[in-house]
């Protein structure tokens, strides 16, 4: 799921209604369902396709456990298939799941499926747009479930996080053939930090890679490079407009450079984006602009427009790709 305002508007519909639901003690419910149509032209050979975008169905709860202690919970359920009846067999996968606890003096720890530290800290760019991809990200192995994840509270505008991941040996796994084997035990992590200072936030952060690329969807395959990945972030906000640039590198793998313009005027967003990355130990590089305008059409729905041009040159053959999108999201 794409993260844009989405994201913020779950957070904040989520947070005020933890609060409704402490003193009810009942849970908050929240969903959405997301639309989107895309164009995509590869060499002027074209597709279209009309698809669901990420829709999810959640629930959290928070409850006092101690004066400034406060325990919590959310689960969060996608896989809807809301574009194709005749496709979709309902609810079928995990987005979200933790329990944890948070207090003031302490910060919050939490176990479970989330979106892991580097992630959060690092990739706001590839998370912004809606349907399309930014180009801006170099991969980082650790997946989101069997997380246990921590962060400080602030510092004088400085946050620290940390997560691991604890794959064990126990567990039986699914390779690519389809075949099962037997786990790997691993306990990959993650360390960031976070610091704000008024209009101005900086952002670094690493992952060990030490697990298999891709545990979160119950696929064992053992990582070909478990160098670490390295990200820094940096976001400016001047009244409407806010300015982003990020860079991540792997050794042996590549680096990748993103930034990102946003300005809002009443209703309305305009977003422009450009990514690079390119491959160590080979000529393979890839250059993307991706441009977005949105319109609030009110407090819970929106809709939007995205285009992208892309441009992948692998060394021995140059290929350009453009796609534009048509999208629109209704949540609660």
């Amino acid at each position: 799921m794409k993260k844009t305002l989405l994201a913020s508007a779950i957070a904040a519909a989520t947070f005020s209604g933890a609060a409704l639901a402490q003193d009810s003690n009942l849970p908050t419910v929240y969903g959405n369902i997301q639309y989107a149509v895309t164009h995509v032209d590869v060499e002027g050979s074209s597709t279209i396709e009309h698809f669901d975008n990420g829709s999810t169905l959640g629930v959290t709860h928070s409850h006092q456990i101690a004066p400034g202690i406060t325990g919590f919970f959310k689960m969060e359920l996608e896989g809807i298939g809301a574009d194709d009846k005749a496709g979709s067999n309902g609810i079928s996968a995990l987005d979200e799941a933790y329990i944890g606890v948070k207090g003031d003096s302490f910060g919050q720890i939490w176990v479970g499926s989330d979106d892991s530290r580097y992630e959060d800290a690092i990739d706001k760019i590839s998370n912004y747009w809606e349907a399309l991809s930014s180009g801006t990200k170099i991969g980082h192995d650790t997946g989101e479930g069997d997380l246990i994840q921590y962060s400080s509270p602030s510092f004088g505008g400085l946050q620290l996080s940390a997560a691991v991941q604890i794959n064990g040996n126990g567990e039986e796994r699914v390779d690519s053939t389809g075949a099962k084997v037997a786990g790997k035990k691993s306990y990959p992590y993650q360390l960031a930090a976070v610091y704000s200072m008024d209009a101005l936030e900086l952002a670094v952060a690493m992952d060990s890679n030490d697990g298999n690329t891709a545990y979160s969807s119950n696929v064992f395959d053992s990582s070909v490079n478990n160098e670490n990945t390295y990200g820094v972030r940096a976001t400016y906000r001047a009244g409407d407009l806010s300015l982003t640039g990020s860079f991540q590198t792997r050794k042996d793998v590549g680096d990748a450079w993103g930034l990102l313009a946003g300005y809002n005027v009443g209703a309305n967003t305009f977003a422009l984006g450009y990514g690079f990355q390119d491959e160590d130990g080979g000529d393979g590089e890839v250059s993307t602009i991706t441009a977005q305008a949105l319109h609030n059409v009110s407090s819970n729905l929106y809709v939007y427009v995205e285009g992208q041009l892309k441009n992948e040159d692998s060394g021995v053959a140059d290929q350009d790709t453009t796609t534009l999108a048509l999208g629109a999201t209704y949540y609660f």
